[in-house]
């Protein structure tokens, strides 16, 4: 005969609780300074954005006073707050609803 087995107490065994990888959004929002044209330039510069798409998000914020530009982890939405922080634009991050 073998050795006998072990059991575990399964009061003591505790599950891992894993909170819900959210990711963060990048926002820019509206200002009195830039011009329009300089923000559609920023993110075609900073994101490789199509003028198409640099435009579309560019007209969020100047009517909607903010448009979401970029998602990813803490680390990619601290590194384009950044960015568009380095080029003067007002950004903010927060995690994803």
């Amino acid at each position: 005969m073998g050795a006998p087995l072990e059991l575990q107490d399964p009061e003591l065994i505790t599950e891992e609780v894993v909170e819900e990888d959210r990711p963060w959004v990048v926002i820019v929002w509206n200002d009195p300074i830039n011009l329009m044209s300089y923000v559609a330039f920023v993110f075609q510069k900073v994101f490789g954005y199509s003028k198409e798409k640099a435009n579309k998000l560019m007209m969020d914020v100047h009517h909607k006073g903010r448009a979401v530009v970029s998602s990813g982890t803490r680390t990619e939405a601290e590194r384009d707050v950044n960015r568009l922080h380095g080029h003067g634009l007002w950004a903010t991050m927060e995690h994803d609803e």
